[in-house]
């Protein structure tokens, strides 16, 4: 499972190659950030909208990219991700 989330981190920094860089904070939760959130949007979305989302809010949109949108993430690591956005990135 870490091979496959280093892989995508991978991947994700090759393909946003030329764009201005987003640094996450490093907290536990940040590589399935990283890696299940930039396979289909820039990082730049959680840091635009960490002014106006709560946890809340977190769960919201991290529920419309599950459900939706049709991202391919677990509930173990849709919780991850929730609490590492709404700790480090919540109003």
């Amino acid at each position: 499972m870490r091979m496959l989330i280093l892989l995508l981190s991978l991947l994700a920094a090759t393909a946003t190659a030329g764009e201005s860089r987003i640094f996450l904070k490093e907290r536990p939760g940040k590589n399935q950030v990283a890696a299940q959130c930039a396979m289909c949007h820039s990082l730049d979305y959680i840091t635009v909208h960490s002014t106006i989302l709560d946890r809340a809010g977190w769960e919201k949109t991290v529920g419309k990219m599950i459900n939706i949108m049709g991202a391919p993430i677990n509930d173990a690591d849709k919780q991850i991700i929730i609490d590492y956005l709404a700790q480090n990135y919540g109003k």
